[in-house]
């Protein structure tokens, strides 16, 4: 295995259209999110990200219903994705876990 250069890493990235940017704007577009932190975990070639999701919508619902929520509305770009990480929060909860400054 032999790990891409800066230029591949590019090229994945622009064929599959999956950026940081794009994931983050769908999310507070569609559920909502009132805070969206997402990391690329590639490397920059938008392969594999983890993802801090935090909206009101994830109220009184299971982990496995907020992570379908958030996978039916990234529908298109999970499916052009390694791998996709997100931790679903409501604001209460956000409040309490978030790192305190």
């Amino acid at each position: 295995m032999s790990a891409r250069t800066d230029t591949q890493a590019q090229q994945v990235q622009a064929s599959t259209g999956v950026t940081v940017e794009g994931l983050k704007a769908k999310l507070e577009r569609d559920l909502g999110a009132t805070y969206v932190e997402i990391e690329d975990m590639s490397g920059g070639c938008g392969q594999m990200f983890e993802a801090i999701i935090v909206s009101p919508q994830f109220a009184k619902k299971t982990t496995l219903a907020r992570h379908r929520l958030v996978n039916n509305a990234l529908k298109e770009e999970i499916a052009a994705i390694h791998a996709w990480t997100p931790k679903c929060h409501t604001p209460e909860e956000w409040e309490k876990k978030k790192p305190q400054v």
